[in-house]
């Protein structure tokens, strides 16, 4: 679960920017398996250019030149409770009556209310063995899944219908354009979904993927468009922005480092390294503040299509959904038809907190609900139907449900459907 962080390096220098649309993804899949978060206190008198917070790692002299970013070989110095501070947040200005009948008029049909119907006929989308950029984590079928209903399930909004997938409309929506995913493994689940449902109509020697370790990018050149991920998977600078190796036993976070301007901590005066301690929920809290508020602020915002796609449930405990039962996701071959089903897959204090900051955002941001949606589909996740980077122990192997994978999600699948609400309020 994710959002924007290291910019400085990202001149966007590859590619002409003739418009930019940022879909952003929400991070707590990852905060909310943490504890605590730490945060990174400043020192007033060290703070680089365009960096509020400065970490020196301990054991190296405190010199100008040995000011680092935040990587997993980070430590604190020290570490305290947390002081309480907030950002503090811009001004901003209430919708006008235009913005507020355009939200209101796209609220009459809600497409994230209805059922999964079962349709063989016009899915899958795509073939899971057609799309050359897919990852084996993700390819259930590949690695052994051979109930493939999961591929068949079409989301059906009560009260209307969800515009009809068209791999040529999207690309014209993109001519010209970047299609930014930002986040971790699941937003990461999303790109390549998204790539999967483009990639067969563009020609083989017009399309390009060019992995850059935080930053990977496919290119359309006939249509100038470029769909891109990023792994940002705390939100703001962390120690686990290394896209391969992030998995720490100690998260931190510098809470303000997309910001420029406007919102401004009111710290102690303390030494380089020192951290404060604070929970997953109030960690989060602290970034989407931070990130609404730079996208009040900063007025180059205003002509960005951005859209927020919120938690991703996992289905971790299978009595949640049939009492008595001790499993997981491990041979769930449908959904869940209990409609306004929620599990504790979906923490949903931070839904009400990430609401809250939204609506502040008034029509800045669009959000993409698919949290309940994906509450329904159990039949969804890879389980044991991936590639494993190690040997499973036999008493582990005697125990499927024990490695499940009951977090991502199996392409073709739900991802799809995210992707289709995207395309429907483009």
């Amino acid at each position: 679960m994710t959002m924007m962080q290291r910019w400085k390096n990202r001149k966007r220098s590859h590619f002409p920017l003739l418009g930019f649309i940022l879909l952003v993804f929400i991070a707590c899949s990852v905060l909310f398996s943490e504890r605590t978060i730490l945060i990174i206190e400043k020192n007033p008198s060290d703070s680089p250019p365009e960096r509020t917070f400065t970490y020196i790692n301990p054991n190296l002299e405190p010199t100008s030149d040995s000011v680092q970013e935040l990587d997993r070989f980070s430590r604190c110095n020290t570490t305290g409770e947390y002081s309480g501070k907030k950002i503090r947040w811009v001004g901003l200005e209430p919708e006008s009556g235009g913005s507020r009948r355009k939200r209101e008029s796209l609220e009459r049909c809600d497409v994230f209310s209805g059922k999964w119907v079962f349709d063989d006929e016009s899915y899958p989308l795509y073939n899971e063995s057609d799309c050359p950029y897919m990852s084996d984590q993700l390819a259930c079928h590949k690695h052994g899944r051979s109930d493939l209903g999961y591929q068949h399930w079409r989301w059906q909004p009560h009260n209307c219908n969800l515009k009809r997938w068209n791999a040529i409309e999207m690309w014209e929506k993109l001519r010209g354009k970047r299609l930014m995913f930002v986040g971790d493994s699941l937003n990461r689940g999303q790109w390549i979904s998204m790539i999967c449902l483009l990639q067969s109509v563009i020609p083989a020697e017009k399309r390009s993927i060019t992995p850059n370790s935080q930053l990977t990018i496919f290119k359309a050149e006939n249509y100038n468009a470029t769909i891109e991920f990023l792994w940002a998977p705390l939100l703001v600078d962390s120690n686990s922005d290394d896209p391969v190796n992030h998995r720490l036993d100690e998260r931190i976070i510098r809470p303000d480092s997309v910001l420029k301007h406007s919102a401004k901590w009111e710290w102690s005066d303390q030494e380089n390294a020192s951290c404060e301690e604070l929970d997953g929920l109030g960690a989060m809290e602290l970034v989407m503040q931070t990130w609404a508020d730079r996208l009040a602020s900063k007025s180059k915002y205003l002509d960005k299509q951005i859209f927020f796609v919120t938690m991703s449930p996992t289905h971790l405990w299978s009595r949640e959904w049939k009492a008595g039962s001790e499993g997981n996701c491990y041979d769930e071959k449908a959904p869940i038809d209990n409609e306004g089903y929620w599990g504790s897959g979906s923490d949903l204090p931070t839904m009400r907190m990430v609401e809250n900051v939204l609506r502040k955002l008034g029509t800045r941001v669009s959000v993409i609900n698919v949290t309940q949606l994906s509450e329904y589909r159990k039949d969804g996740h890879p389980s044991i139907y991936r590639k494993f980077w190690e040997t499973l122990p036999p008493e582990q192997l005697a125990n499927p449900p024990s490695y499940s994978d009951c977090i991502h999600w199996c392409l073709p699948g739900v991802p799809d459907v995210w992707n289709e609400l995207l395309f429907h309020f483009l």
